[in-house]
């Protein structure tokens, strides 16, 4: 997954909470203990087969579109690609598994009812490097912002952005046929880092792999996981359009420019505002619903249409690959592509103590225990499994607006006081360690995001927004360089002109080597 930002607001030691109205996880959906009696039964034998074609899927799929990943933006990657069976092993390596294992090992520990809290804490341990909304999310929480308030836009500005989309593949792998289930896991888990569509995606995700355990027909699958979301929402009416294009067009290209035409537009992120790149959870979602609809129950042209759509074209050939494995199950996958497996099948994924094998096994523990805990029934035969519907979730959507420009350093509108550094390595990027230097914008807009760089060299300073003191922020970051990043975002502002005043502290922030703030432009939003 490609890098990006993170938003907070910091008095001293701890974090003032200065937006009212807070809003925390969405409501937890009770079991479907006591739903209609027809139920469906699957062997151990076929559950297994089926978990292992869903983590086999995921990581050809994640290795198939790793060379591309996010180099084709706005565009179809038209290069060729031939897979190797050596590849397989940077599986082991790659954030769109090692992540999700991180909450599969919370369930191990604590149970299927572990809480959102209990995931932003073992999220907020983790080790690995991490970028956008996860990224902002473990910042928030090793600063004592908890789950769910790490994943709310309020606090985390990445709330849309596809991570926990990518994270979400081992809930729908533990709910055979229990898209309900699925849903609470969900909430639970992507209020951690997302909100709104970026929670919208895993649930979408999630629900795919619960309908696949039961279903062949790859159109019936995605119509299955947008049923598990809210009618109203972007990331709704998204997946709807892919459905309803691709039931009119054989070639899945000129959907994709449907796609294009209408979605690829104004995401809020700093690497995506006014850019070709865009992270956002609904457009990436959609091109896995691509790969699916058009890859036709056809492993190889499943990854392929995911990849070649662009943009995360590493996640989205894994989510496809992961829902498509279910359904065919692991002896369905053409050998090819699961013979290299055989040799890396014990070996433990980064930051993890999960091999393949022993997250198969973990998967199916879980998932016995989930289908019990609906209403069914286990035992030596296998399982049986409770019809089960998904129940309608309250809508919550982070809308910050339309992106209108970009305020460069260089820009007149900029006013610097005091000793400014040009950073050599940035366009029109500057830096200040000097208590009392300032730097002062205007803009016309109802939203605004500071963007700057972070590092672990990184001071304070304090914020005013028309005079009005917004706060701390610093750029600290404990696991290194990240460039382009939001510093401070507000997107409820009165229509007209503001002015946002940066004011250096010449302090580090607590386990900073230094106290420099690093400046790169304004993103403005109007609603």
């Amino acid at each position: 997954m490609a890098k990006c930002w993170v938003k907070q607001v910091v008095l001293g030691m701890g974090l003032v909470i200065l937006i009212p109205g807070v809003v925390t996880a969405a409501g937890e959906q009770k079991s479907g203990k006591g739903l209609a009696a027809a139920k469906r039964s699957l062997t151990l034998a076929e559950l297994e087969d089926k978990v292992r074609g869903g983590w086999a899927g995921q990581m050809i799929g994640v290795t198939y579109g790793a060379p591309t990943e996010f180099r084709f933006q706005g565009k179809i990657n038209e290069s060729p690609r031939v897979w190797k069976p050596e590849e397989l092993a940077g599986a082991l390596d790659q954030d769109d598994l090692y992540v999700e294992m991180t909450f599969a090992d919370v369930m191990d520990r604590l149970g299927l009812e572990a809480t959102t809290a209990q995931y932003g804490e073992a999220f907020r341990d983790s080790k690995y490097r991490l970028w956008h909304a996860n990224l902002a999310a473990r910042r928030l929480l090793r600063r004592g912002v908890k789950a769910p308030l790490s994943g709310h836009p309020d606090f985390n500005l990445h709330a849309n952005d596809i991570d926990f989309q990518i994270e979400s593949d081992f809930i729908g792998l533990m709910c055979p046929g229990l898209p309900r289930a699925a849903q609470r896991y969900a909430d639970r888990v992507g209020h951690v880092m997302n909100y709104g569509d970026g929670v919208y995606g895993g649930i979408f995700v999630g629900a795919m792999y619960s309908a696949a355990f039961f279903e062949k027909d790859p159109r019936k699958v995605v119509e299955a996981g947008v049923a598990a979301l809210p009618a109203a929402s972007v990331y709704t009416e998204m997946i709807r359009d892919v459905l309803k294009w691709s039931a009119e067009d054989a070639d899945w290209k000129r959907t994709w420019q449907l796609l294009e035409d209408k979605r690829d537009k104004d995401d809020p992120c700093p690497d995506g505002a006014l850019r070709p790149f865009n992270i956002d959870a609904a457009l990436n979602g959609a091109y896995i619903a691509l790969g699916l609809l058009y890859g036709n129950g056809d492993f190889e042209k499943t990854m392929e249409v995911a990849m070649r759509a662009g943009q995360d074209s590493d996640c989205n050939p894994s989510s496809a690959a992961g829902v498509l494995g279910v359904m065919l199950g692991y002896q369905g996958i053409p050998a090819q592509w699961t013979q290299p497996l055989a040799a890396i099948a014990e070996e433990k994924f980064s930051y993890t103590n999960y091999s393949f094998n022993s997250i198969v096994k973990s998967t199916v523990a879980r998932a016995k225990l989930a289908v019990k805990k609906e209403g069914g029934s286990v035992d030596a035969k296998g399982l049986v499994v409770p019809a089960q519907k998904p129940t309608p979730l309250k809508l919550e959507q982070f809308a910050p607006g339309k992106v209108v420009e970009r305020i460069a350093l260089i820009d007149p509108r900029w006013k610097w006081q005091g000793p400014w550094e040009k950073v050599a390595e940035g366009q029109s990027a500057r830096r200040s360690k000097n208590a009392g230097a300032e730097a002062t914008v205007s803009f016309d807009g109802t939203g605004a995001m500071l963007v700057g760089s972070l590092d672990t060299d990184r001071g304070t300073a304090d914020l005013y927004l028309d005079e009005k003191w917004m706060g701390k922020i610093d750029g600290y970051n404990d696991d290194g360089d990240r460039g382009g990043e939001g510093l401070w975002g507000k997107f409820d502002l009165q229509p007209g002109n503001h002015i946002l005043r940066v004011v250096v502290k010449g302090e580090p922030y607590p386990g900073s080597k230094d106290a420099w703030i690093y400046l790169e432009d304004l993103i403005v939003y109007r609603k």
